[in-house]
């Protein structure tokens, strides 16, 4: 399994022959320069999609159409996507899994919220998720954008991920602190990512603190493009 970062909430996931791009974010991502988006997209098989805020969906319906890929998300607004904007979409719901070729996806909670603008105003795009990425004998935990929240005791005890991919920067999920607080009382990392953070000043700029934080755990601070290989 590699995980590459693409900059902020973005990642692309190659596994079993599949290429997972979860929430690629593009057109004005300050870290992922214009000269490296064809290498962080070129041959994915899937968009994988937690919410509909902009740094997160701005690019996904060009993408989907473009490298002619499924988007895989919340039934609601892939319902939507389906039938109004020409693009293949594979819509389930929390509690539910589905299977990409080979690696299995289920769709877990997430605390956040989930809206885009339109010329009518603020509307919701389905509500926010998070997911467990079962492949190659691992689980990955994608946390999506969340705070701290008690579904979290069941979905580490059921789940049991060895691998998580965290929200982390703080002021619109869960910073450093808070992230290292969920890793100890729920989960059993044995690889931490964060992510979501470092793209804004008002975002925090460093998991050293997550990294000492966790001194049992392999904090990864990820570099875009940088592959990590697990």
């Amino acid at each position: 399994m590699r995980i590459i970062w693409l900059g902020h909430g973005s990642f692309r996931i190659e596994t079993e022959e599949q290429v997972l791009l979860i929430d690629p974010w593009l057109t004005g991502n300050p870290m992922l320069d214009y000269g490296q988006q064809d290498a962080a997209v070129t041959g994915a098989t899937h968009i994988v999609l937690t919410h509909a805020h902009f740094d997160h969906v701005i690019d996904v319906l060009a993408l989907a159409r473009r490298l002619d890929v499924p988007i895989v998300g919340q039934y609601d607004l892939m319902g939507v996507w389906g039938e109004t904007e020409d693009v293949t979409t594979i819509g389930f719901n929390k509690g539910g899994t589905v299977n990409l070729d080979g690696p299995r996806l289920a769709m877990v909670p997430a605390s956040h919220s989930s809206t885009f603008t339109t010329q009518e105003g603020l509307r919701t795009g389905g509500t926010e998720v998070g997911y467990m990425l079962m492949s190659e004998g691992r689980i990955l935990y994608i946390s999506g954008d969340t705070g701290i929240m008690a579904d979290m005791d069941w979905m580490g005890d059921y789940y049991k991920p060895d691998i998580g991919i965290i929200s982390a920067g703080g002021h619109f999920t869960m910073d450093m602190a808070q992230v290292a607080y969920a890793a100890k009382r729920y989960f059993d990392f044995k690889t931490l990512i964060p992510c979501h953070y470092r793209t804004f000043p008002i975002l925090e700029q460093s998991a050293a603190s997550l990294a000492e934080a966790l001194p049992d755990v392999q904090v990864i601070e990820p570099q875009v493009l940088e592959a990590i290989t697990l």
